[in-house]
């Protein structure tokens, strides 16, 4: 299999207008290149596409749990941002919290408050709107967890991501790389652009 610059070289040895055109864009072509590769995803571009952006994903901490249930199903996720009274991020609560803290203990959802068995601030994993997909991978994986709040700089919930939800940008990502480069070696589209 030949390497595309070897592709290229060789097409631009059969046309001298391609040559041409392949020595006046070939900076243009190498920074666009690597800024594809540097740049990634971020946070922001995997919570756009995600159902929560679509839903709003918090729950007042002081309902109870049954509340947290019922949204779980209406909207298909397994973790809200919980917020107390003021409005202000106060923790999490997921669908394995219900599990382990109310369905195996035989409380009722109707009966406890979702603060009782959400994780709380102080103890939750954060990531900002403009971390990598990748960065913000790592962190979830190193602890376990499967959803991640996203905070601004003031500390206000801009966002929560899945691991589903970044699986699906980076996978996309990969695809897009692919098939751009993939047309690029059969000769396809116009990667030498004039900018």
């Amino acid at each position: 299999m030949f390497s595309i610059a070897s592709q290229v070289a060789r097409r631009c040895a059969t046309s001298p207008a391609l040559a041409s055109s392949a020595a006046r864009h070939q900076l243009t072509l190498r920074a666009g290149f690597a800024q594809t590769v540097k740049e990634g995803l971020t946070a922001t571009d995997a919570w756009s596409k995600s159902c929560y952006s679509e839903m709003d994903y918090t729950v007042n901490e002081n309902l109870p749990v049954y509340e947290a249930v019922q949204k779980f199903a209406a909207y298909n996720v397994g973790c809200l941002v919980t917020t107390n009274d003021e409005g202000n991020i106060s923790g999490v609560v997921s669908e394995r919290d219900y599990v382990c803290k109310i369905a195996l203990l035989s409380k009722t959802s109707k009966d406890t408050p979702i603060k009782e068995i959400s994780t709380k601030s102080a103890n939750l994993i954060v990531a900002s709107p403009s971390e990598t997909v990748s960065d913000c991978m790592a962190k979830m994986l190193l602890k376990d967890i499967r959803h991640l709040p996203l905070l601004d700089e003031d500390g206000g919930v801009v966002g929560i991501v899945s691991i589903k939800d970044l699986v699906k940008a980076e996978l996309k990502e990969k695809q897009d790389a692919i098939k751009t480069l993939s047309d690029f070696a059969l000769g396809k589209g116009g990667h030498f652009s004039a900018e």
